[in-house]
């Protein structure tokens, strides 16, 4: 049962609730036909614990000395999600093998040396101009004054490895003939950790102009629990998802009912909420440029920031069963027949 909280329960009620309302959300919900079911389970399935975990090890050893922006660690992180790609051969938004989008050193105020965005691209098969966004931030905090290597398993490194093994199923999907209509980028940000700087420079300068971007699904932690749900480990934080596409939200719930049953957690949605962590990570960059987003989160730990965030930590079968809802949420956004539309724009909400 999805958890709604009751300050966005009395907002919505407050707000919109009449029958009038309540008709044109129920028929928007009916109006969402979810595709390729079968294809959907089949490659969602090559998203696997081992994998991931694999992946994560590595990604959040001591060898990568934390990801802090600009280091030599960082730059060992950039450099392996580039060989991952290529590996799998899923190509660069830039072609060749330009995988790199650089922040210069003087974005930073000149305090932190340039440092790189990370960008994969599988082309749609019908509609490749429109884009869809599957983002997670690649730094972290590096190495503390005694010595300690924040590696950063959760924060985000569980993010990172959820976006290498869904661009895996997309280009297996791809080589099969059955690939995505609109076309998928895979965007690692850097410098999330000093402002979202990756993503502010992303949308500054984007690799393909934004009024193409149907949506950005961003994903920032989602391999831990926290203390609210030690009872019921069975749930994700979803913010953002009604905030400017009510159909988003509701293809999100959809697709979560029809393959996974998530318990799909809304407290941190709600408007005015004080942690305020819709604007605390990347997707917020493209909500301001009016592009409706997702926000995946397991909220915070006692590890959270801390050296102590390590892999050895990370409930991987809850990380692939989180990573799938994504990758199946992006397959029905990018494979329906109408682009996503904003509420604005929407026939059944106006």
């Amino acid at each position: 049962m999805k958890t709604f909280y009751i300050l966005y329960v009395l907002t919505l009620v407050g707000t919109c609730a009449t029958p009038k309302y309540t008709t044109k959300i129920q028929n928007l919900k009916d109006s969402i036909d979810l595709v390729d079911s079968t294809l959907v389970t089949k490659y969602a399935s090559t998203i696997t614990t081992e994998e991931l975990k694999k992946h994560l090890y590595t990604f959040s050893s001591d060898e990568f000395e934390g990801r802090a922006s600009g280091t030599e660690g960082h730059k060992k992180a950039e450099e392996f999600l580039k060989s991952y790609y290529i590996n799998e051969k899923i190509g660069s938004a830039y072609g060749d093998d330009n995988y790199f989008q650089t922040l210069p050193s003087e974005f930073f105020n000149d305090k932190i040396a340039c440092s790189n965005n990370v960008l994969a691209f599988i082309k749609g098969s019908e509609k490749p101009e429109e884009i869809i966004v599957i983002s997670a931030h690649l730094d972290h905090l590096g190495i503390d004054k005694n010595g300690n290597v924040n590696n950063g398993a959760d924060d985000d490194g569980s993010g990172t490895v959820a976006i290498m093994e869904m661009a895996q199923a997309f280009k297996l999907a791809k080589n099969e003939g059955k690939g995505p209509k609109r076309s998928i980028l895979f965007l690692h940000f850097t410098a999330e950790e000093l402002g979202k700087k990756g993503s502010e420079y992303y949308t500054m300068h984007p690799a393909f102009p934004l009024k193409n971007t149907v949506t950005n699904l961003n994903i920032d932690m989602i391999g831990r629990i926290d203390d609210l749900h030690k009872n019921n480990k069975n749930y994700i934080y979803l913010i953002g998802s009604d905030r400017l596409s009510k159909e988003l939200h509701y293809i999100s719930e959809k697709v979560n009912t029809a393959y996974f049953n998530i318990d799909l957690d809304y407290k941190y949605n709600a408007l005015g909420e004080k942690n305020n962590y819709y604007g605390r990570s990347d997707h917020y960059n493209f909500a301001n440029k009016n592009i409706p987003v997702i926000f995946y989160f397991n909220g915070e730990h006692d590890d959270y920031h801390k050296h102590t965030d390590t892999p050895d930590k990370i409930d991987y079968k809850l990380l692939q069963k989180r990573a799938q809802l994504v990758f199946a949420t992006a397959w029905q956004i990018a494979n329906q027949e109408h682009r996503l539309t904003l509420d604005e724009n929407n026939k059944f909400l106006n």
